[in-house]
């Protein structure tokens, strides 16, 4: 066993320790099913900021997202970090965080089909947006334990991958199933102090490469690079060092429109305001998070456009997906401090990604325990029964990501990467309109999330008979774009067209926002 192996052991084990005491302190403050999914509405600004930034950011980032785009974009590609703390967390945080507060607060919702149900009057809208977040979130998290689990393998490359991914999965079941939400926010707040202490570190690492030579030479190198022969992504120097993004300006832009405006529709990300407890935690929460999203997201792709300089512009064996371990290897595999610096980072992403697959996996248990089966029977369900129900749920889910993650399924990987555009796509127009104004109707709502799911649809039905399927998933970004477009247009214009029935009914919901 080599001393980053043994370092990275060590260093795995605390972790573990951690986390499971997290779920075992918090299991006596999780046995009601308010406490379970949101906390009791008292989560605090530090641990809800963390919470929400923690679950923005998995190791998909890191080793999927910075290192092919730091690869092929170079230096534009801190654009998407910049987009993700502005437009994915701090406006989220400023327009929807109390309106979300207050109205699910006064409707009684923990989850995104309950708040559908009670907003719009439609147990169908909660039965079709379970179905929906079940469909298409546990696929989303098995992509999460496969860059995970491809990083751990680079470390230990003696043991199967899938033994990291197990692990993973064990380790999150014990604390989720424990401690439900609060303690995943707790523990998001312990993973994400590792993480900024991490990425400031391969921060500085990387910059200090002799290949690299600091900010300055990072684009004095970059502007010089020339491709070698044969190199699968061949580009330029003035590529790498365009602020813009030169000839990916396009592919930029819409990466950063779905990752950014993509939060503002996802359920994980938004159950962090429900939980959240007052107006004041708000305004601190805005720029705690703010700040953590801003560290993190431009640090990921900082590293990433100093790859080519790092690895000599040879791609590795791996492919893209190997990029950022092969960059921790060159900058962390010597030396006593290296070897240190290296577990670190190596814990930096197992908390990335844990954070990320507490909340998904949260998500779509509550989904199918409190939102689709007991409306499915037709029988009201004691809330001990959800909560036992709920529990088993997070350990199934767990299993199948689990399960999901270690085939080589085709349709699941393109589940994968359609996920987050669609599900977004679906709930961003009913969910943000439904906070802001009366004369949303339900069939407005339906409209939004039904055209949601048909954009993506549609989209990938064309594209996969007159080219291929695998041309439709390389659209995934553009699809899940349009589909939010089209959710947002869609819904006011059909509640424009329909009538609100039970106008009484929705002005004492809003009479929420004049509470304090």
């Amino acid at each position: 066993m080599t001393n980053a192996q043994l370092y990275t052991i060590i260093a795995l084990c605390v972790y573990a320790l951690a986390m499971a005491l997290i779920g075992c302190i918090s299991y006596g403050k999780s046995k009601t099913l308010d406490g379970f999914l949101i906390g009791n509405r008292n989560i605090g600004a530090w641990v809800t900021a963390f919470a929400y930034g923690t679950t923005y950011f998995s190791a998909v980032v890191f080793v999927g997202y910075a290192g092919q785009h730091g690869w092929n974009i170079g230096i534009g590609a801190i654009w998407i970090g910049i987009g993700n703390a502005i437009l994915g967390c701090l406006l989220s945080w400023l327009l929807f965080a109390n309106r979300t507060r207050k109205m699910t607060k006064k409707l009684s919702a923990k989850t995104m089909p309950e708040y559908f149900e009670k907003r719009y009057n439609s147990k169908g809208m909660k039965v079709l947006a379970a179905v929906i977040i079940f469909v298409f979130l546990v696929p989303y998290s098995a992509a999460v334990y496969k860059g995970l689990g491809s990083l751990f393998s680079a470390v230990f490359p003696g043991v199967e991958t899938w033994v990291w991914m197990l692990i993973i999965a064990c380790l999150t079941a014990v604390y989720l199933v424990a401690g439900g939400y609060i303690a995943t926010a707790y523990t998001d707040l312990v993973q994400g102090i590792i993480m900024i202490v991490g990425v400031i570190c391969l921060i500085v690492v990387v910059l200090g490469h002799e290949n690299v030579g600091g900010m300055a030479g990072l684009i004095e190198n970059l502007s010089n690079f020339k491709s070698a022969a044969g190199d699968a992504y061949p580009t330029t120097g003035d590529q790498l060092t365009n602020i813009f993004g030169g000839s990916s300006f396009k592919f930029l832009c819409f990466n950063i429109m779905l990752t950014s405006f993509g939060t503002w529709g996802l359920p994980q990300m938004i159950v962090k305001f429900y939980a959240i407890k007052d107006t004041a935690a708000i305004k601190r929460g805005t720029v705690i998070s703010t700040i953590f999203c801003a560290v993190i997201g431009c640090g990921a792709y900082l590293i990433g456009s100093t790859s080519r300089l790092i690895l000599e512009g040879q791609l590795p064996a791996g492919g893209i997906d190997s990029i950022i371990p092969a960059v921790l290897m060159e900058v962390l595999g010597g030396g006593t401090l290296g070897i240190i610096l290296l577990a670190v980072i190596m814990i930096l992403l197992l908390s990335a990604s844990m954070s990320t697959l507490e909340a998904v996996v949260l998500t779509s248990a509550s989904a199918v325990a409190v939102d689709l089966i007991p409306t499915v029977r037709k029988k009201e369900t004691k809330p001990e029964t959800q909560m036992l129900l709920t529990r088993i749920l997070c350990l199934v889910f767990v299993a199948c990501s689990f399960i999901f993650a270690t085939q080589k399924n085709p349709i699941i990987v393109s589940l994968m990467s359609f996920s987050w555009g669609l599900v977004s796509g679906c709930f961003i127009g009913p969910y943000i309109w439904g906070l802001f104004s009366k004369k949303i109707t339900k069939i407005g709502a339906y409209a939004g999330i039904i055209s949601g799911l048909l954009t993506v649809g549609g989209a990938t039905l064309v594209i996969t008979l007159t080219s291929n399927f695998s041309a439709a998933a390389a659209k995934s970004p553009e699809m899940g774009v349009a589909a939010m477009a089209v959710s947002m247009i869609v819904v006011p214009v059909v509640s424009a067209l329909t009538k609100v029935k039970d106008t009484k009914r929705v002005d004492e919901i809003f009479e929420c926002y004049n509470e304090k």
